[in-house]
């Protein structure tokens, strides 16, 4: 048989060897994370490890099936997989199972089905297909408006569940548009606003208002080096805030003067806009306007913050962010996890000794907080290992995306890589504490059939695409 066409001879083995090596270790750690004198049996499939087992069973066989399909199956059925999964989460939040405080599950029988899991490899399809279609530009306003629709669709949805955590990793996507073509100016955009909200609850309005001055200011001073000119814009925000500042104690109303010194900040901006546009300076006009939404996006935080958010996840980000301190409430969890890494020192308490797991101190040890189960009882050597085994596999999916001869495979590629790296960063990051708790399950080591399904489907999908790359994809 040609090589082209042999699947078998073209497998990435790299690839699976690493997926099967990191879902073995998974396996063995759930394990660890839940073994008692009483249930000690590795095979015992009334305990989550046993009921693991048989969900690898499944994704072996998941894994067969994606590997024997033709290739052109992905491309030809891709929007109405993605078609699917959306009609399944529209559906969800009416008929499906509540658990642990979001509608998310499907019961079927003695098996939960989480729909929001598998909507990401179906989300990456239908991206690719899009844009790999014939006359594609990425720069066309319609065109962005369609792939907005595309990955903000699921992200809706799974809002209505209550699950905000899934909903967060439809955003990794903009990596992939980047890769595409996309301008590097949504990510400072993407990184500004994620700046700003941070500040916004850490800092007093009136400090953060002072901060944001200063710096528009500054950047004026520095794209126009004329002094004149910015004695000018420094004089029309001294004075426009200062009346405004003046009005405040005027009115005696129940605002804070540091609303009225944020509006004073819009007009003065909107009086720089006004003349920049006038006197043709173009960088003064984009400087005023990025400083306008600015301050009218740290004004919504706040609103935002206590009306979008639930209260735990509210509770976690103060936590955070240091603005709340409850080692006994909210900041358990992420307590906990610190002692059971930290107590593992360099090698670790040995396999089966972990003391903190044990005593199930740490909530969730063998889904959303495995890592620190690695941690306590790998100690460094095993944190880091596991560590090293993620960033491989990255490296290998980006190497193996580049070397696509369609546009498809690449796409989907590069959100295989993505969604992964969102789910190792954010996991990991909540166990050590540099990330809010939100559940988000690490890729095959926490416990779940449907995250183990769906990160197999999502993944072999690639591993065929890849086998097949020297074939010309239709669809």
């Amino acid at each position: 048989m040609p090589r082209r066409n042999n699947i078998l001879a073209n497998i990435d083995w790299v690839t699976v060897s690493l997926y099967l090596l990191m879902v073995f270790l998974g396996w063995v750690n759930i394990y660890a994370a839940l073994y008692s004198d009483e249930n000690n049996s590795i095979f015992d499939i009334s305990q989550q490890y046993g009921k693991q087992l048989m969900w690898i069973g499944a994704s072996a066989v998941l894994a067969l099936t994606i590997m024997l399909l033709e290739v052109n199956f992905y491309v030809f059925f891709s929007y109405i997989i993605y078609g699917v999964l959306m009609f399944l989460l529209l559906l969800v939040p009416f008929i499906g199972k509540e658990i642990n405080g979001a509608r998310s599950w499907f019961q079927l029988g003695p098996v939960a089905f989480q729909p929001s899991e598998f909507a990401k490899f179906a989300t990456a399809l239908a991206l690719a297909r899009f844009m790999s279609s014939y006359g594609f530009k990425l720069q066309n306003p319609k065109t962005l408006m369609t792939i907005a629709a595309i990955i903000l669709g699921p992200v809706i949805f799974i809002l209505l569940q209550n699950d905000t955590g899934s909903a967060l990793v439809y955003f990794s996507f903009v990596l992939v548009l980047y890769r595409e073509g996309l301008s590097g100016v949504v990510l400072f955009f993407g990184t500004l606003i994620a700046i700003l909200f941070v500040l916004a609850l850490v800092l007093p309005n009136l400090t953060l208002a002072i901060i944001m001055l200063a710096m528009v200011l500054l950047i004026y001073l520095i794209f126009n080096h004329k002094l004149k000119e910015f004695v000018h814009v420094f004089i029309v925000y001294a004075v426009t805030i200062g009346f405004f500042t003046l009005l405040s104690f005027i009115l005696k109303t129940k605002y804070e003067i540091t609303h009225f010194m944020m509006i004073g900040s819009v007009v003065a901006s909107l009086v720089v806009l006004y003349f920049s546009i006038k006197r043709k300076l173009p960088n003064y006009t984009k400087i005023a306007i990025v400083f306008i939404g600015s301050v009218l996006f740290t004004i919504s935080v706040d609103y935002g913050f206590e009306n979008f958010l639930e209260p735990h996840h509210q509770v976690r980000i103060n936590e955070l962010l240091g603005i709340e301190s409850n080692p006994h409430g909210a900041g358990y969890h992420v307590n906990q996890s610190k002692i059971a890494i930290g107590s593992g020192g360099v090698a670790g308490k040995g396999y089966l000794n972990g003391t903190q797991t044990k005593f199930d101190f740490v909530p969730e040890q063998s889904t959303d907080f495995i890592f620190c189960t690695v941690g306590e009882e790998w100690g460094f050597v095993g944190t880091f290992t596991i560590i090293v085994l993620f960033m491989t596999l990255f490296t290998r999916l980006v190497w193996l995306a580049e070397r696509q001869r369609s546009t498809f495979s690449r796409i989907y590629g590069y959100s295989v890589a993505v969604i992964l790296f969102f789910h190792f960063m954010v996991n990991i990051g909540m166990t050590i504490g540099l990330m809010p708790v939100i559940g988000i399950p690490l890729p095959f080591f926490s416990y779940g059939g449907s995250s183990l399904w769906s990160f197999t489907i999502l993944l072999f999908i690639f591993i065929r695409l890849d086998a097949s790359r020297l074939e010309k994809l239709s669809g």
